[in-house]
């Protein structure tokens, strides 16, 4: 199987024989899904019906199924595990308006739809669509096939990606992988699949094509601008770089397509950090001391991605801290509580946040991963030191506090860390600190802490809020209550009386007032 030019759009292949379209098929499979339509063209014997049984069979999971041809029966049925698949022969076909009779739109609403002869019914036939035409190779006497694929609708940035994922594995070594879906997180760009070899070995295939731009929020600029969100996968590559060259366990890059937005890395496993009773104390004390080391580190701003391209690391500044508490008032305020805040009370949120700050960015800045919590860390028993700690997730790097990301770890939103954990871990984290820097300040760090909890928890209430309401994603309101409960202890901070008393005033029903507190008896 030879791929030509890859500058030119669409995409060409050379098959061989017939074990080439075999392989071609299981390349095909990986991708197809419920719903999509697969057109086949090419004349009499160019193996179109070839191609559609090799695809039945693998999405069937029966390499001996029965799949004979449909010219005569028009379409023909199959399950698979997936989804039904639907096989069309269109050659007998009238025109379009015959597929009523057939009952074409209930067969293949949810179905993968593989049809022959497409032109015969073209204009009843959805535009987004795979479309395949085959011929006959040159000089092959018969044998060979050249295929050729373009993409109509969604599909066109599907084909793209997946040229650029077999250009990956092939060049990686990873060609003879099969690709399995993996779990998404709240991302609603980024996606993963396990690659698995035949003898066992595995790899991760990470997905993050370019941040399309959001609509502009504040100047004419989107909210992931602002909110210094990574916009492409060279911020991962950079970081993991980064990372890696310190000694620390973030996976290896074993191949990459920086402009489709794909890498294949090291897949460093599923063991957690955290068991059925919540954080193991022993993985939690050793990820504190990770970013004990960190913060002690000289860490540069600039990271190189490859040759002639850096990355530099954007300050986490007002503007991205405001916008992140904005959340708050602008998701879980008025879906959550059920309220609506005038624009007085609004600016006097705004105001308090912006005094709260200042000392945070008068303070030192150093690498601050973001993320840096129970989900994206992976416990590896069979490595030594800080580097049993695994690292992912980290794109959305910034340079900011090192408060948090210890907040980010010890206040865990998917993980409820006692407060006789977290005391404890703080403990860790400034004997680690003192060790290197005596002169480091933890009544300067404690209220450092304190404030960035408090702006993390604000800012995790109205992204989950925004994740229901907005992503369709409800599974994210069960952990509410842990956050209120993580920023009511936040605001306790002696620091934070003015935000205390906001939050007391425009949010009774999450921060009681005291004089709202029931008589004793």
């Amino acid at each position: 199987m030879h791929a030509q030019d890859s500058s030119q759009p669409g995409w060409t292949i050379s098959l061989d024989d017939h074990a080439a379209t075999e392989r071609f098929a299981r390349i095909l499979v990986d991708e197809l899904r419920a719903g999509d339509l697969v057109t086949l063209s090419g004349g009499l014997g160019a193996g179109k019906t070839t191609l559609a049984r090799a695809l039945i069979r693998l999405l069937a999971e029966d390499p001996d199924l029965e799949v004979p041809s449909p010219t005569f029966t028009l379409m023909q049925t199959y399950d698979s595990p997936a989804c039904p698949i639907v096989h069309a022969d269109f050659y007998r076909l009238g025109g379009g308006q015959e597929l009523v009779e057939l009952g074409w739109e209930d067969a293949t609403d949810a179905a993968i739809t593989l049809v022959e002869w497409p032109e015969r019914a073209d204009d009843a036939l959805k535009a987004e669509r795979l479309h395949i035409t085959l011929e006959f190779a040159p000089g092959t006497a018969g044998r060979g096939r050249i295929v050729s694929l373009s993409g109509s609708g969604s599909f066109a940035a599907r084909l793209r990606r997946l040229r650029a994922f077999q250009g990956l594995v092939e060049q990686s070594g990873w060609a003879d992988a099969t690709r399995a879906p993996m779990p998404s997180d709240a991302s609603v760009i980024r996606s993963y699949e396990r690659l698995v070899k035949p003898r066992g070995d595995t790899a991760l295939l990470m997905i993050s094509p370019p941040r399309p731009v959001g609509p502009p929020v504040r100047r004419g600029r989107p909210y992931t601008t602002i909110a210094k969100l990574a916009e492409t996968v060279h911020a991962f590559v950079a970081m993991d770089r980064g990372l890696r060259a310190l000694g620390l366990s973030a996976p290896r890059i074993y191949g990459e397509d920086l402009e489709a937005g794909l890498l294949l890395v090291e897949d460093l496993g599923a063991e957690p950090v955290v068991d059925e009773a919540g954080p193991i104390p022993e993985r939690y004390a050793e990820a504190t001391r990770l970013l004990a080391k960190l913060h002690t580190s000289a860490l540069p701003h600039v990271l190189p991605v490859t040759e002639g391209q850096e990355h530099a690391l954007p300050p986490y500044d007002l503007e991205a801290l405001l916008i992140e508490v904005e959340l708050l008032t602008d998701w879980y305020v008025p879906h959550i509580i059920g309220t609506h805040l005038s624009g007085s009370a609004r600016a006097e949120f705004v105001n308090i946040w912006t005094e709260t700050l200042q000392e945070i960015l008068a303070a030192p800045a150093t690498w601050t991963l973001r993320d840096y919590h129970s989900p994206n860390l992976i416990w590896l028993p069979e490595r030594e030191g800080l580097a049993r700690v695994g690292l992912i997730d980290f794109q959305d790097a910034v340079l900011g506090s090192p408060a948090y990301d210890v907040a980010s770890l010890l206040q865990d939103a998917r993980q409820t860390v006692p407060p006789d954990l977290e005391l404890k871990l703080i403990g860790v984290y400034a004997r680690e600190r003192r060790a290197v820097d005596p002169g480091f300040n933890v009544a300067a760090f404690a209220r450092a802490y304190a404030i960035m909890g408090t702006q993390r928890a604000t800012k995790i209430l109205g992204i989950f809020a925004r994740l229901d309401r907005r992503d369709g994603k409800p599974h994210y309101l069960r952990h509410l209550p842990r956050i209120e409960a993580y920023l009511m202890r936040n605001l306790a901070h002696p620091s934070l009386s003015k935000l205390k008393a906001w939050y007391e005033n425009y949010l009774p029903r999450l921060i009681p007032h005291p004089d709202d507190s029931p008589p004793a008896a």
